[in-house]
């Protein structure tokens, strides 16, 4: 009865969060609309962060109400997983013609993208180094607020790469019926039931992991990051049918980037510090790092995402699923540190 209970509970958060972001997304469009920004800036960083602002509440919230950092990072990881995978996948399948890219989403977004995967990787690997937490078999270390900057810093670097691009692609606004301040007042109120939304899913991720004698790891990683992934998911499909396939890829990897050097780090910089598993995130950042690289080789060959690799993608994501639930149900022991079923063999 509790497993039904719960379910339903996660269901109603993840509702909650698509109509939240559904608010958010068109008052972010019609914002980027009225201050004239380019295309790739809209999907990259405007309606990228503006979709993301639920992973963002999935890790202060983790951290500062439950004190669960790693369920914070976990749906972090899984939701970028989710993003370049599935919604890709999903964008490709969903339109008769090809997904089509350009160099300058492959050479520029998707390689940030790839750095950002890298600093994240860095930053907790710094923290392991200089600030160990000793803890048995677990490589753990103290992430400060000084090294959660470091990421921070790389996404400032960011927005000033898309900033000048926005002033060589300078076009006209299109300002008619927009009125800035309601859309505002929209963005705000949007980010409310978000944040509503996204308690729901991290208390059903939590009692899930109790009820199955599970690590909430393993409900954050899947169930979580589903959730909080599926306004991306609607905002590259419907970018997709409407032929702007670069939008709709930009997003994904925008999206992912604020994810990682933005959203991680924010609940390291409200709660001052928090302890980091290494042996955990490593190998779940060198996970994130194949899919990426797959995407990235797939988006390269002709600047397309066929059907055929569009469904690559699928299994990639099924193969992890299956994966990360042998480990967490004991079937495996690929990653020693992560804490299995107590009932696993």
């Amino acid at each position: 009865m509790d497993t039904l209970i719960w379910a339903l509970v996660a269901l109603v958060g993840t509702a909650v969060i698509w109509k939240g972001s559904g608010l958010l997304e068109t008052a972010s469009a019609r914002l980027a609309a009225y201050y004239a920004l380019p295309d790739i800036v809209q999907g990259a960083v405007v309606v990228a962060i503006g979709s993301s602002f639920p992973e963002l509440s999935t890790t202060v919230i983790s951290t500062l109400v439950h004190g669960e950092f790693e369920l914070g990072v976990a749906a972090i990881v899984g939701s970028a997983l989710f993003n370049i995978l599935i919604i890709p996948a999903a964008a490709g399948l969903s339109t008769r013609k090809q997904l089509r890219a350009n160099r300058d989403l492959v050479y520029k977004e998707a390689q940030f993208y790839m750095i950002a995967v890298a600093v994240l990787t860095l930053t907790f690997a710094f923290a392991a180094i200089y600030h160990p937490v000793e803890d048995g078999e677990a490589i753990r270390g103290e992430m400060t607020r000084w090294l959660a900057l470091m990421p921070v810093g790389l996404y400032l670097l960011y927005i000033f790469v898309q900033y000048q691009d926005t002033l060589d692609q300078s076009q006209p606004s299109d300002i008619e019926g927009i009125a800035p301040g309601r859309e505002w007042l929209r963005l705000g109120v949007s980010l409310i039931v978000i944040v509503a939304g996204v308690e729901a899913l991290v208390r059903a991720a939590i009692q899930f992991g109790e009820i199955f004698d599970t690590p909430s790891f393993l409900w954050g990683i899947t169930v979580v990051a589903a959730g909080t992934s599926i306004p991306d998911a609607f905002v590259s499909v419907r970018a997709a049918r409407d032929g702007r396939g670069i939008t709709s890829i930009a997003n994904v990897l925008g999206s992912n980037t604020f994810d990682l050097l933005v959203c991680i780090p924010a609940g390291v910089l409200i709660a001052g510090a928090t302890v980091v598993n290494f042996s955990v995130a490593a190998p779940m950042l060198a996970i994130l790092t194949a899919a990426t690289i797959l995407l990235f080789l797939m988006m390269r060959t002709h600047m397309v995402l066929s059907r055929a690799e569009s469904v690559g993608l699928l299994v990639f994501y099924a193969a992890f699923v299956v994966w990360i639930s042998a480990e967490c149900f004991g079937l495996i022991d690929w990653v020693p540190s992560l804490p299995p079923a107590t009932g696993a063999a």
